[in-house]
Parts: C-alpha cells; sequence; structure tokens
C-alpha cells in the first residue's frame, strides 16, 4: 500500500502522465482576440553596457573546434561590498593556445559605484582575477559571516572564493575541503539550505567528461556534422557529467554528498542549468537541472537528506511529444498567480522554448503553445529570466539566443549565428504574447548572447539584465519604458542563513497576490539579484508581506509603501501558526 508522502505525490504525477503529459495533441493557441485586449505597455530597452563602465572582453577559444569554445560563459549580480548596490561578476573563459607574453583572460569584477549605472574594475584590488575555461557563478553567504561569498565553475577545477569583508576575495577552495585537482567540466551552480539547518549547501551541475585529446575532429562522425556543415562534436558522443551535491558542515567546511543524498542520480546526463525552488509546497527546496540532448532532471527533496528524480515521471522531463531536448538556460515563477512555481526552459534551434505549468500534485504539463510560447522555433536560447517589465503584478519573460556553430550563417538559414532577444508579456490568462519587435533596439539587436542575470542596479525598481556575450563586450539593457508601482524585498535570516536563500515571500496589494523564493543560480550558468522584485500595479503599497523562512517560521510583516525596498527580518514579524509541521 502507498502510504508516504513521495510515493502518493509519484502516483499522483504517474496519473497525470499517463493521462498525455507526454505525447499529447497540442492545445490551441490563445485567440488573437484574447492576446490583443489589454493595452500593451511601451517597452524600451536600451544597451548602455558601454557608457556604464563595463569595459571586458569574453574569450572562448579560437576556431570553435570544440563544443567548449562555444557554450560561453555566465554573470553574477551580487553586493559583495554591503553598500546597498549590486555589483557584477562577468566569467571569462579561455583558449586553448596562447602566444609567448599573449596576456590570458580573466573574470572581471565591477564594483557599482552608483549614483545611476557606473562602475569600476576592481578584479586585482578583489583577489577574484583567475584565468581558466569559466563556466557559471553563484553567490551566497555561505558562513553567515554578513557578506556574500561567490563559487565560480571552471572546465577544470572550481574555485570558492570567501569574501573578506574588506573589499576583498580570498581562495578558500582547498580550506574548504572542496576539490583543487582534475578536471571536470562544471557548469551551473546554486546555493542553497537543502536540510534546512541554517547553513547554505552548493549543488553543481557537470556537463561532459570532456578530454579534447579524445573528441574528434569537426565532420568526423555523425556527431559532428549539422544539417550538412562539418561542426564541433558533441554533446551527444560524449561521456555525460555527474552532478554533485557539497553538504555544509560549518566552520567553512564541506562535505561531498552526493551519492549518499542521491543528488548524483542520474548521471551521463549534460547538465547546465540549476535552479532551486519548493516546487510542491511541502517546505523543502527541489532542484531542478536543464540538460542538454538528454531528459532534464527534477531533483525532489524528500525532506531527509535524500533526493529523487522525477523529472520522467512528474512530465518536466521531456516537452509534450515526449521528446528530450537541447537545454540550456532555466527559471521558476508562478506566472499565472495559483500560488505555485513553474518552470521554463530555453532550447536549441529549431526548437521552441519550454513552459513547464505546475499541476498542484507534483507533476507538470508543457503548456508551451497554449501559453504563446511556440511561435518562435529559429532562436537558440541561453539566458533566461522571469521579469515583471511594467510592474502590473504578472511576471513577463526575456530570453538571451544566440547560435553555437560559427560557421552557421553559410548555409543561410533563419537561425543565425548572432540573434535578437526575446521579450513575452504576460497577458494574464495564462498566456503571453511576444513583443520582441517593439521593445527597443537593445531586444532587435543581434549578438551571440549567452549568460544573463537579472537585477535593480541603480535602485530604480526597474530591472536591469547583464549579458554575457560570446567572444564580445557584454551588454546591460535598461528598460526606458512604462512602468507602474513597485516594491523590493530583501530578506535576513536569523535562524535560517542569513540571506534568507529558500525563503518565500508572498507579496498581497489590492487583488494582487504574489508569491516568490530567494534564490541563488538560475537563468544560464549566472546568478541574479537576491532581492525579490514585485510589481504593484496602480497600487499605492503592499498591504501585507508573509515571508515562510527555510527554518519553518512563518510571518507576517506590516504593509509597505510602494516604490520602495524593504528588509524583512527573521523573527521580527507576526508569527503566523505552523501548518504540517512545518
Amino acid at each position: 500500500m502507498c502510504v508516504s508522502r513521495l510515493c502518493v505525490l509519484l502516483l499522483s504525477a504517474a496519473a497525470v502522465f499517463g493521462q498525455g503529459v507526454v505525447g499529447t495533441q497540442r492545445a490551441p493557441r490563445p485567440s488573437p482576440q484574447a492576446r490583443t485586449k489589454l493595452p500593451i505597455p511601451k517597452v524600451l530597452f536600451e544597451d548602455v553596457a558601454a557608457a556604464a563602465g563595463l569595459k571586458f572582453q569574453h574569450v572562448s577559444g579560437e576556431a570553435k573546434d570544440y563544443i567548449l569554445e562555444a557554450v560561453g560563459s555566465g554573470v553574477a549580480i551580487f553586493d559583495y561590498d554591503n553598500d546597498g548596490r549590486p555589483d557584477i561578476f562577468l566569467v571569462n573563459g579561455s583558449k586553448f593556445r596562447f602566444a609567448d607574453g599573449e596576456v590570458r583572460p580573466t573574470s572581471r569584477l565591477f564594483r557599482n559605484r552608483g549614483p545611476g549605472l557606473r562602475f569600476e574594475d576592481v578584479t586585482e584590488k578583489a583577489g577574484v582575477g583567475r584565468s581558466g575555461w569559466g563556466q557559471g557563478a553563484c553567490a551566497g553567504d555561505y558562513d553567515n559571516d554578513g557578506f556574500d561569498d561567490l563559487f565560480v565553475t571552471y572546465y577544470g577545477t572550481n574555485v570558492l572564493y570567501h569574501n573578506n569583508g574588506d573589499g576583498t576575495f580570498r581562495d578558500a577552495t582547498a580550506e574548504a575541503g572542496l576539490p583543487t585537482t582534475g578536471t571536470r567540466w562544471s557548469t551551473g551552480c546554486a546555493f542553497f539550505d537543502y536540510d534546512r539547518d541554517g547553513k547554505l549547501d552548493l549543488a553543481v551541475a557537470n556537463y561532459s567528461r570532456f578530454d579534447p585529446s579524445r573528441v574528434p575532429k569537426p565532420g568526423e562522425n555523425q556527431f559532428c556534422m549539422y544539417k550538412g556543415l562539418p561542426v564541433m562534436c558533441g554533446p551527444r558522443g560524449l561521456p555525460g557529467g555527474v552532478n554533485i551535491l557539497y553538504h555544509n558542515e560549518g566552520n567553512g567546511k564541506f562535505r561531498d554528498v552526493s551519492k549518499q543524498s542521491g543528488f548524483d542520480k542520474p548521471e551521463g546526463y549534460y547538465g547546465f542549468a540549476v535552479v532551486t525552488a519548493d516546487f510542491d509546497n511541502d517546505g523543502w527546496p527541489d532542484v531542478y537541472v536543464a540538460c542538454d540532448s538528454t531528459p532534464s532532471i527534477l531533483l525532489h527533496n524528500n525532506g531527509n537528506g535524500t533526493f529523487t528524480d522525477i523529472g520522467v515521471i512528474s512530465g518536466a522531463a521531456f516537452n509534450e511529444d515526449g521528446q528530450e531536448q537541447a537545454g540550456m538556460g532555466v527559471a521558476v515563477a508562478d506566472y499565472n498567480h495559483d500560488g505555485w512555481l513553474d518552470i521554463v526552459k530555453t532550447n536549441f534551434a529549431d526548437d521552441t522554448p519550454t513552459l513547464y505549468l505546475n499541476n498542484k500534485d507534483g507533476s507538470f504539463t508543457d503548456v508551451t503553445y497554449r501559453a504563446g510560447l511556440g511561435v518562435n522555433n529559429r532562436f537558440l536560447g541561453w539566458g533566461v529570466g522571469f521579469v515583471d517589465i511594467d510592474h502590473d503584478g504578472w511576471k513577463d519573460l526575456i530570453m538571451i539566443n544566440g547560435h553555437v556553430y560559427a560557421a552557421i550563417d553559410k548555409l543561410g538559414l533563419n537561425s543565425p549565428y548572432k540573434q535578437e532577444r526575446n521579450v513575452y508579456w504576460n497577458l494574464r490568462n495564462g498566456a503571453f504574447l511576444d513583443i520582441s519587435s517593439r521593445a527597443g533596439p537593445a531586444i532587435v539587436e543581434r549578438r551571440s548572447g549567452r549568460g544573463a542575470a537579472f537585477g535593480d542596479l541603480d535602485n530604480d525598481g526597474s530591472i536591469e539584465v547583464v549579458i554575457n556575450n560570446l567572444d564580445d563586450a557584454p551588454s546591460l539593457l535598461v528598460n526606458r519604458g512604462e512602468k507602474k508601482n513597485w516594491l523590493q524585498v530583501r530578506t535576513r535570516g536569523a535562524k535560517s542563513n542569513r540571506d534568507g536563500i529558500g525563503a518565500r515571500v508572498t507579496v498581497t496589494a489590492g487583488e494582487l497576490s504574489m508569491i516568490d523564493e530567494v534564490r541563488s543560480g538560475g537563468s544560464f550558468l549566472s546568478h541574479n539579484d537576491l532581492r525579490l522584485h514585485y510589481g504593484l500595479g496602480d497600487a499605492k503599497q503592499a498591504d501585507e508581506i508573509r515571508v515562510r523562512w527555510p527554518s519553518g517560521l512563518e510571518e507576517v510583516f506590516p504593509a509597505a509603501e510602494a516604490n520602495r525596498e524593504i528588509t524583512v527580518e527573521e523573527g521580527k514579524g507576526r508569527p503566523v501558526a505552523r501548518k504540517n509541521g512545518l
């Protein structure tokens, strides 16, 4: 007899799965009337990266003979010096060959000088100028000392930078017990407190066990051709990676618990982006890994230190046709205001992004076409974020694109190497409208985008987008368009981790009730501003702020005026009676 909560969850998901989560007929797209009944806001994105002082050149190989050269790198937005202004860390790649005396590229840290958008390169002063095949980054205060630390993934060995609290970092990889030798191709990462003990643990995705000396050359076999064009090989034909979970032991130490926790299953997949969220509303953070050319992974947190992959049985591993996809980036939000977190994933060209609707029973349904996201299949997507661009209280979507094959333009296809970005506006009826062509020059401009991070860099209540473009300068997108009222929430844990990562914050303003969670990592190999942003529409205040902390404490905080940032501190609100033993 099935009596455990996970057993019930799996049977419920299986029932939905068997009724056609995968392989069903596509639902009809919204009618034109449904798509246009709301007045479309004026949206105007401009790229101000150069004027803001983001002087950076991404480097990723040369001839693009290897897949490593085509993946690109991520971005982290975090306030490393606690001055109230978010800073920017841009991850850099490398090359296989350097000329004698050639300067090797390094990742760069840009301090936000303010006011407005002004940045200065403080990489050398901060001590984070390491060279190598950098991939992704995530931030979190793993020792709860009040300063956010930084983890950077590499093809090679990863690095953990401890924030010294004086504007500098030190390489704490060895002292933390993390590997300092060997070669791994790590990609996405996220700090999160999976066992809710008040200390941030660390999830790391791995793409492939990659050895360039053993990889075939472009065109040598069926995995090295694309529509008749010789291209770099992979990922199919290459051995897949194994995802890793590090438990925070305290005193600055981590321990690899991947095997005993079940986090390393399934193995042999090509893991890219990592996002954490409580998908089943049980109070325990789950983990979703977007995978390239293999099923994506949804690791359900069993609440006892272990995880179970329910990606396939939940319907979140494939698209609605039962096909695995080339998943790149991932974002999470309650886009339809039903109190349950949904998933969006970017994919390869000749495909569409995938939107998974949370069915509230442990399963998901691919609603991509029903939601209007199936209108474009020529884009190869990477970074992605749910962003309320007009502050109407409904999360919109921004996607960053760019092809992987440098020679693709020779084929004259409708999917070029450099591509526009996508902006989808939330129609509040479960569907989105593609407004990219009217969203400003920074959206229609073609670049080879990869990692993207989202945050309010100038503290004006509007979300900026920082994009790490492959072999190019970065982009910093500012929205000059129409916007309504807003509220920004910063969490401070006490019994929970200091950042409040994993806290669920519900903001109520008039008829709007909006949920979000504080999370590290996400998008594509990137890390967003830890502050939560809520559009309030025409409301002059948020009537109530309710927080469920990772510790299990649930509190209500008083009303807050619109158009400001507030900090909610654990233990200083009005407690709410616990439910379900949380």
